[in-house]
């Protein structure tokens, strides 16, 4: 725990973040709008960018560019899968926590908050939001370093949920998404918080490719250099980190792992509806008008702070993966070899064939495109693990090992 005098110093700059924005701003956003001010920054849906020109994806009065790629999000399996996947925690029994599902939603719900203040393309906002976690491996962050450990290990390559995301709505389901929803999602990594956002000069799907290759090939080197080419992916960049810094805290108290008097600056569970108010005015108060996102220095360094706090004694401390980490990544290298082996002996009674290729092959037939599989059998296998809900995970892996034991889900006793 924090010293007196160190939590003195965290309440004096927390009480320097303003609670609303100044008249001066309220005024002035009041006459833009009246006005017909359109911020000469955001992202309009004439500038969209596609892989495929194609007439079915044009915009229209009804369903404008970036809506379109909403709806093609929302439709898709692996959105439906969101709800089955951990956001924190992963054995415990207990409805109220949060999964996957609700956390893009959240994100989504903040990012637009903020974006609308700032006259920012909502509909672009929202395709980001809730598509860019779609690549995210079961059992939260733990089953990323699971499946980048050995996939690294195997092929020299890395794996980011980030960098997935983006293969599942680029290369796996084929839904010719825009240049520029893809790009927010590349670039939306949360663990990387940064004062100014200042926009990338990506401008062409030529460069996108390129820099989705390194992210692969040079692993953190490329990630934690990336910037989003549109003020609407900077705002869903910072947004990821305010839904999930509170609400982790919450989460974690109605789990029983901390007390809500355990957090150093004294709000427990409250310092969630605290961040989203205080960070959303903040931002829009230091980065109305301008061509970045940015925020104060009061506010970057208690958004540090809260997320340090958070992996001592949430992320670090069980809240991830409890004390089922060894036992999960047996799971994860288990079934990792078991597919490989599966597919390099042409096994089409296996898991991988039947549940991950031939419905994946389903789904790109309605666009005329194909899934070359036998290309890079390593990359199978991590999109159909990294496909997976924690069930299904479980379930199979229960299955085809049955030495593997994982803990129950149960209601009656709570872990």
């Amino acid at each position: 725990m924090a010293t007196n005098q160190e939590t003195a110093v965290i309440k004096a700059r927390m009480d320097r973040i303003p609670s609303a924005l100044s008249p001066e701003l309220v005024e002035r956003i009041s006459a833009d709008r009246a006005s017909g001010y359109v911020n000469p920054y955001r992202c309009n849906d004439d500038q969209v960018i596609r892989r495929i020109d194609r007439a079915a994806d044009k915009g229209t009065l009804m369903r404008p560019a970036f809506m379109r790629d909403t709806e093609k999000i929302l439709h898709l399996p692996a959105y439906t899968r969101y709800a089955g996947k951990t956001q924190v925690f992963s054995f415990r029994s207990n409805d109220d926590l949060s999964r996957r599902g609700l956390h893009v939603q959240l994100v989504s719900r903040i990012a637009r908050d903020i974006g609308r203040a700032l006259g920012l393309n909502c509909d672009l906002i929202e395709a980001i939001g809730l598509g860019h976690d779609l690549g995210h491996t079961p059992f939260g962050h733990a089953g990323e370093r699971f499946l980048n450990d050995i996939y690294h290990e195997r092929t020299g390559r890395f794996f980011f949920h980030n960098v997935q995301s983006v293969r599942v709505l680029d290369a796996l389901y084929g839904r010719n998404v825009s240049l520029q929803t893809l790009d927010g999602v590349l670039c939306h990594n949360g663990e990387y918080e940064q004062r100014v956002f200042e926009l990338s000069h990506m401008a062409s799907f030529g460069q996108f490719d390129q820099t989705f290759e390194d992210c692969i090939a040079t692993g953190y080197s490329a990630i934690e250099h990336l910037r989003p080419m549109t003020l609407e992916g900077c705002v869903v960049r910072i947004s990821d980190i305010l839904a999930y810094v509170g609400r982790d805290r919450q989460d974690a108290i109605a789990a029983g792992l901390l007390d809500p008097d355990a957090f150093d600056d004294g709000r427990g569970g409250a310092y969630n509806s605290w961040i989203l108010t205080h960070a959303s005015i903040d931002i829009v108060e230091h980065s109305y008008g301008k061509p970045r996102i940015e925020m104060s220095e009061d506010l970057f360094e208690e958004i540090r702070r809260a997320k340090r706090e958070n992996y001592e004694k949430i992320y670090s401390k069980g809240g991830i993966e409890g004390d089922s980490e060894a036992e999960l990544r047996e799971a994860f290298e288990k079934l990792y070899d078991r597919c490989l082996q599966d597919l390099n002996q042409g096994d089409e009674s296996s898991y991988i064939f039947k549940h991950h290729i031939s419905r994946i092959e389903q789904q790109l037939s309605y666009y005329d495109r194909t899934y070359a599989w036998q290309d890079d059998k390593d990359q199978a296998v991590v999109d159909y693990i990294a496909s997976m809900t924690d069930g299904y995970f479980c379930e199979l892996t229960s299955k085809l090992f049955p030495g593997l034991e994982f803990p129950h889900r149960t209601y009656i006793n709570e872990r």
